[in-house]
């Protein structure tokens, strides 16, 4: 397929690899010149606008938009859709909140556009591994995108969850999950740290791994963690971030009255680690520099 993408930076330019890699061909665009470059260096034909993006791609267009949630996708979807065509397709693969994909997927119905959400994961590991994809829009639109999605899958990683919106609320509630287990694994590794056993936890990270009820790939993360930074984490300051997706949703869980202490505790347990040094939340840092790339704060080096 030929596929506008718009937003090239650290997963939109992974996704381009991914793709043509797939045989797809690609038009891409992107705010910063360095990444238009990369991706024309990928094989990628860039454009230095949207208008020019648009004019490159064939009717029924396919356009996927990476970009960070709220504003900048809210007004990326609201400048294509004054020059696209009925027909055409938007995707927004970005973090959004569901509540907002129902609304951009009310503007695009309004112009006879398609959308469609899709939940994203896969973080750094997604141009090998494969990215996991939570669709959200209707059948007709998923079906038109699925050479797309079985190249950025792996085996099994994609599915059409639902209607408009359901993509990102099936999305939303996969990060609240995360919370919780980096949450429940920063806190196990606390335990064993101070423990009287001197207790090497690159070691269990590694056995817990392989055949035990909790094996994960978290685990096998955390025991690279360990081997890149020492088991005492000591250039990983404590200070986790959120993403917004906890408290989206906390703040959806109130709403419906739907008790969610183990994840709500987790996200408040993030604004703890702001306040606080503690060895649980070094974990749960470095482990979403693992598997997400996300930046860690580093502590001074010991003098």
């Amino acid at each position: 397929m030929i596929i506008g993408l718009i937003g090239l930076g650290k997963m939109g330019g992974n996704m381009v690899t991914r793709l043509l890699k797939g045989g797809h061909e690609i038009v891409g665009f992107d705010l910063q010149e360095q990444n238009r470059a990369e991706a024309q260096k990928q094989g990628a034909r860039p454009a230095d606008s949207l208008e020019a993006l648009v004019q490159q791609l064939a009717p029924p267009r396919n356009i996927w938009v990476m970009v960070p949630h709220g504003n900048p996708t809210t007004q990326t979807i609201a400048q294509l859709l004054k020059i696209l065509q009925p027909d055409d397709l938007i995707i927004d693969g970005g973090n959004s909140n569901f509540q907002d994909s129902i609304r951009h997927a009310g503007d695009c119905h309004a112009k006879q556009v398609r959308f469609l959400d899709i939940g994203v994961s896969g973080g750094v590991w997604g141009l090998t591994i494969g990215y996991n994809l939570m669709v959200g829009g209707d059948q007709d639109s998923f079906a038109r995108m699925e050479p797309v999605l079985r190249t950025l899958a792996p085996e099994n990683g994609y599915a059409h969850v639902g209607g408009h919106g359901a993509g990102h609320f099936v999305k939303m509630l996969h990060n609240a999950l995360e919370y919780a287990m980096l949450q429940s694994i920063g806190e196990t590794f606390d335990c064993l740290k101070q423990s009287e056993f001197a207790i090497n936890l690159q070691q269990v990270a590694r056995l817990w791994a392989n055949g035990s009820v909790v094996r994960c790939w978290l685990l096998e993360l955390l025991a690279e963690a360990f081997q890149q930074e020492g088991n005492d984490l000591a250039r990983i300051a404590d200070y986790v971030e959120d993403s917004d997706t906890g408290r989206w949703t906390a703040h959806y869980a109130i709403d419906h009255a739907i008790p969610l202490p183990t994840i709500t505790q987790s996200l408040y347990e993030r604004f703890a680690s702001r306040q606080d040094l503690r060895f649980s939340n070094q974990v749960i840092a470095a482990l979403r520099n693992q598997f997400g790339g996300h930046v860690v704060q580093r502590l001074p080096e010991e003098q």
